[in-house]
């Protein structure tokens, strides 16, 4: 369907009756400020746009009293809208129903459309493409970010194509259905992954009924192995993200500059835990790339027996609602950076041990269900430059 759906695109060309003409912006979308005479006890919505083309957002809703220097202009349905201070950075989106009767202040510009010779989604689409978006930068004056602005006159200026207004809403209904496939496939990925992680859910709960339960410290005791530092040398260093998110690499730790840090060595199959973000799931297990990393003296490894508990299963666990209630009571305190798990409780913490035999079929069930989630982010990578791509193919010269 897809493969369809890109040759059609593929033959709907700017240039297919001759070379596309160009205009500035104002000749076919006008600025329009709708200037408003704020009444203090009227209650307005105000509108702002997000950068790399996220759309609008609606910053708050207060009484006309709440706006003590903006001036406030009306906002309509399919207004094109540019934050003038960050367009440079994709702030331009079209106004939706939603947005219909908003305000904005004085940084957002609005360009209303003359729909007899202009699609407005033709020129949201535009101002997406490489083509577009390098005239928002170059006519976005500025050297540093929040500098870079775009004046009102560069705006109406700015010469956008035009070719014939048929030929325009056929792109725009193109993209539009492209866009819905690759929010059906988006869906239909997310839908697939919340039963895998069900299924997950469910087989371990069957795994753990009844299974005795065994000490951190007999289980999985902590190793430090200690690294002294060569000031010749640099390391490999990593940590761990929060929310069960996994090990990340940080920059080539410089020995020459080390002064108070304690580092260790990291082993594949060592189980990680940030002593001051473990409570919020800052746990992972190290993998063969990080053999021979270092972590910082923030960091407690432990090595689970994997005659008798299998690492995989053990994170699982500890990253469940009742491991992480578990680790959290072991990591006192009341603010953040205070809740540090200490070596003594982590040691004390009782985990779920079945048979190896049912660990390793649930921990085989895991390596699939990852593997699953693996695939899905290679579609989900092609999935996301399906769109850009093909709005590039369409407006190249």
């Amino acid at each position: 369907m897809k493969v369809a759906m890109i040759e059609r695109l593929q033959k709907v060309t700017l240039g297919h009756d001759g070379p596309t003409s160009y205009c500035p912006l104002g000749d076919v979308a006008s600025l329009a400020r709708r200037e408003i005479v704020v009444d203090p006890e009227t209650c307005y919505t105000e509108i702002g746009v997000r950068s790399f083309h996220k759309g609008t957002f609606h910053r708050r809703t207060v009484k006309g009293s709440e706006f003590t220097w903006q001036g406030l202009y009306w906002v309509k349905q399919d207004d094109l809208i540019f934050s003038n201070i960050m367009a440079w950075e994709g702030a331009v989106a079209l106004a939706t129903p939603e947005d219909d009767g908003c305000v904005g202040n004085h940084r957002m510009l609005t360009c209303e459309c003359d729909r007899q010779v202009v699609e407005p989604a033709f020129l949201a689409n535009y101002f997406k493409t490489p083509e577009g978006m390098a005239k928002l930068v170059s006519t976005s004056t500025g050297t540093v970010a929040r500098n870079r602005t775009l004046t009102a006159a560069s705006l109406v200026s700015m010469l956008i194509p035009l070719p014939p207004i048929g030929l325009q809403r056929s792109i725009v209904t193109h993209l539009d259905a492209l866009a819905d496939k690759t929010r059906q496939l988006s869906a239909h990925l997310d839908a697939i992954e919340t039963d895998a992680d069900h299924l997950l859910a469910l087989r371990f709960r069957d795994a753990v009924a009844g299974a005795l339960h065994r000490a951190m410290g007999e289980m999985a005791p902590t190793v430090r192995r200690s690294v002294t530092l060569d000031p010749m040398c640099s390391y490999r260093e990593i940590g761990a993200r929060s929310f069960g998110k996994g090990l990340f690499a940080k920059p080539d730790f410089n020995a020459a500059e080390a002064t108070w840090q304690k580092p260790v060595w990291i082993e594949e199959n060592d189980l990680i835990f940030s002593n001051i973000k473990a409570w919020e799931g800052a746990i992972a297990l190290a993998s063969d790339e990080h053999d021979g990393c270092i972590a910082s003296h923030r960091y407690i490894t432990c090595v689970p027996d994997h005659t008798r508990l299998l690492g995989p299963f053990l994170l699982y666990y500890l990253l469940s609602d009742e491991g992480l209630e578990k680790v959290g009571s072991a990591s006192p305190g009341t603010a953040d950076r205070n809740r540090t798990l200490s070596l003594g409780n982590l040691a004390k913490i009782e985990v779920p041990v079945p048979s190896i035999a049912i660990q390793q079929a649930f921990v085989s069930l895991q390596a699939h269900v990852h593997a699953l989630k693996a695939r899905h982010t290679a579609i989900r990578a092609a999935n996301a430059a399906l769109l850009p791509a093909t709005l590039e193919r369409l407006f190249a010269a």
